[in-house]
């Protein structure tokens, strides 16, 4: 199944996984279902029986006000087990959106409570996982109330590539990158105009060259220096957990 064999990556750039933990992870019965763009995939306050992986496309945390403003506050790519809080919570206070048309696997929480109790080390990595999605939460906190704009887009895209290129989707410092300007507003808290505007910027300074949704970073370190971007939260590093 592609969603363990990614979600087996992101783990091992943790620490390492013992074979037995490989086979039970393999072991886990998944479904798979398909969204389009822009479908709801969980609603807020929507009891929940399963958590899912990405196997395709990618996904959105967001959390919307009643006249239809939202603000996204994570984005998920393949390899990411994006609503594990769920098996705990049984609720989220969000929704989780389509960005792209997706495809997930998702697996009881019956089962994952099966596995975690079998299989310790295998639970704190996957308890891991919900820290780094903390951590990014916090960084995007940051970015939101003292980058400005320039920073923040530069940010939020030098994340995606290191993200995708840690379990060999992104290479070559080239992005596929499918946000709307709408949506990167969404995400920055600013409108579509000023993110026309940055992008414009960004690409003036040969900081980033765009094609159509790709994304090419000419000077990889210029990038990183104007975004201030620094990965350690994003736990990359393999050591005993």
């Amino acid at each position: 199944m592609p969603a363990i064999d990614l979600l087996i990556r992101r783990l091992r750039l943790r620490d390492r996984l013992a074979p037995d933990e490989i086979d039970a992870l393999h072991g886990l019965p998944l479904t798979l279902a398909r969204f389009e763009r822009r479908a709801h995939i969980v609603r807020a306050g929507v009891p929940q029986s399963k958590s899912s992986i990405v196997v395709e496309g990618w996904i959105a945390r967001s959390n919307s006000f009643a006249d239809g403003r939202r603000q996204i506050t994570q984005l998920h790519v393949p390899g990411d087990f994006f609503d594990l809080h769920s098996f705990l919570m049984k609720t989220l206070e969000h929704d989780i959106v389509a960005v792209t048309a997706c495809t997930i696997a998702q697996v009881d929480h019956a089962r994952l409570r099966e596995l975690t109790a079998s299989k310790p080390h295998l639970t704190r990595l996957l308890w891991m996982l919900t820290l780094v999605d903390a951590a990014t939460y916090r960084e995007w906190l940051t970015l939101m109330g003292r980058a400005d704009a320039r920073q923040h887009i530069a940010f939020i895209v030098c994340e995606m590539y290191v993200r995708l290129e840690s379990v060999g989707l992104a290479s070559d410092h080239i992005l596929d990158f499918p946000l709307t300007q709408e949506e990167l507003g969404d995400v920055c808290g600013i409108t579509p105009i000023h993110v026309n505007r940055v992008l414009q910027e960004l690409r003036r300074e040969g900081l980033i060259v765009t094609e159509g949704r790709r994304l090419y970073f000419p000077d990889w370190s210029k990038l990183v220096a104007a975004a201030q971007f620094d990965p350690t939260y994003l736990c990359l590093t393999p050591m005993e957990r």
